[in-house]
Parts: C-alpha cells; structure tokens; sequence
C-alpha cells in the first residue's frame, strides 16, 4: 500500500508543478494581452478608415487611372497570406487558422493547387512549420515577424506580395488572419487582400466625388501601398492578440482542469491512507489478541 500512496503523492506533486506553470503562463498572456489590445483598439478606426477610402477611390476612378494593384485578371496564380503564431499552447488557435486556409485553397483555388499554382505566405512560425512540412509552396521570408513586431517589418511582407502581383507573378493574394474580439473570442478570417477590392454600392446613381492634388494617378500610385501595408499590419496586430487572448484562455482552462485533477488525487490518496491505516490498526489488534491469547 505505501507504494501506491508514493505513487499518487508524486502525481499529485506532479500536477501541482504542471498547475504553477500554467498560472504563470496566463498572467504572462493577460499582460501581454493587454497591450495588444491596445494597439489594435487604436489601430482599427485608422485602418477601417482608410480601407473605406482606399475602396471608394478605386471604384471612382472608372478605369481612367492605371491601378496595377486593383486590376482584375483570370485567376491562375494564388498567394495566401497566413497568420499564425511562434508558438502553441493557445488551444485550437493556430489549428483552426491552419484549417481555414486549406479550407479556403479547397473551396477556391482547388484547380490552381492541382497545378502548383498555390503559394504560402506564413507570418508565424507555426504556420511556416506545418505548410512546409505537408508540401506547400512556401515563401520562408517573412515567418518570424513576430520577433520584434513591427510595422517596418510587416510592410516588407506586404510589399514581396505587392511585388508579386503588380509583375503577374500571382493573379489574387488572399489574407487568413484571426480578428480579434475579446479575451475568449477570436473571429478566423480570409478576405481577399489583392486585388483591391471596389465598394459595392447599393446606390448606382451615387458616386464618391474627390478633388486630388496632386493628380490622381499620383496619389493613387502612393497611396494604394502605404493603405494595403497598413491593411497587413492592422490584421498581424489583430492576430497578436488573439493569439494572446487564446493563451490565456486555455491556460486558465488547464488551472481549473488541475484543480478538477487534484481534487480527484487528494481523494484516491485519502481512501488509500486510510486503507493503510486499517490495515496497521488490524494488524495490531490482530497481535496483541495473539499474544493475549
């Protein structure tokens, strides 16, 4: 019996430690959570507003202007632009996103990857490990953005997929990101990022009415990039924290799952201390009638 009490006191010991860690990792996530939060709360009316903008001038411009980056053309080529995280431990975070971009490659570029026409374009060291070891066409620049998060470095991977389009390389770039909600909820998303999407406006005879200066086709030729950069960097920021706010939820969900753990071990220990207990008392009161007797 002392081996089996041995036995549950080290698991017991074992949860304990297990428990500790998974504490430590959530406040470690709920700080961090707390700033990306931030910065994405402060970042989304900037990029919403912008996108909104950067629509309505594409769907003004009636052709008269040459938009490499909003002309629409057969689909023969695909870059998919994935967001994961560097690490795991977040529950089914990277697991669903991994998901959705097959599921979006499965639903709309089935032809192109028959003919290994689908690229991968994994911001996130999780997403670069699984899609380069199931044989995905990888771009491998761009995975570790994550380290030092900044929008320079986002705007390098915007511009290769830029890059990618304007010279015919790839005829659409889609974009698979987590949006972020709140602590415990993240909205996975693809939306198409290339080419840049015209407003569809319920109202034909409306239509938006911009004075430019300078011309028109120099600022779009500006303006397009630095909006679609800031477009990337608006869905890295959300993914960020959702990847925080997905740890910490599953982390909490491991203390309480601990907890659940424990309690069921101090039980089994008890029943089998005092199992052991009677069965030193009979053993007594066994000898001492023996020698009584």
């Amino acid at each position: 019996m002392s081996g089996a009490l041995k036995e549950v006191r080290n698991r017991i010991k074992s949860v304990q430690g297990t428990q500790q860690i998974t504490k430590a990792m959530k406040m470690v996530s709920a700080a961090k959570l707390r700033r990306a939060q931030d910065a994405i709360t402060q970042m989304r009316p900037y990029a919403k507003k912008l996108q909104e903008m950067l629509s309505n001038i594409v769907s003004s411009s009636d052709g008269d202007v040459n938009m490499a980056l909003a002309a629409e053309r057969p689909v023969n080529k695909v870059m998919i632009i994935v967001v994961t995280s560097d690490r795991g431990l977040c529950g089914g975070y990277n697991s669903n996103l991994i998901k959705l971009a097959k599921q979006t490659v499965a639903d709309k570029y089935a032809a192109q990857l028959a003919k290994g026409n689908v690229q991968i374009l994994p911001v996130g060291k999780k997403g670069y490990e699984h899609f380069n070891k199931n044989g995905f066409q990888v771009v491998d620049k761009y995975w570790d953005i994550f380290t030092g998060l900044s929008f320079e470095k986002v705007q390098t991977a915007a511009k290769y997929a830029m890059d990618a389009f304007a010279n015919k390389e790839v005829d659409a770039v889609e974009l698979v990101y987590s949006e972020f909600k709140n602590a415990g909820t993240q909205l996975f998303v693809s939306e198409q990022f290339l080419p840049v999407q015209k407003i569809v406006s319920a109202s034909k005879t409306k239509k938006a009415d911009f004075i430019f200066e300078p011309s028109q086709e120099v600022l779009i030729v500006e303006l397009i990039p630095k909006i679609l950069n800031t477009q990337l960097y608006k869905a890295v920021l959300d993914a960020n924290a959702s990847e925080h706010g997905a740890r910490m939820t599953a982390m909490d969900k491991a203390s309480e799952n601990a907890n659940e753990l424990l309690k069921a071990l101090k039980l089994s220990y008890n029943r089998a201390r005092q199992a052991a207990i009677t069965t030193e008392l009979t053993e007594i009161v066994s000898g001492a009638a023996a020698l009584n007797g």
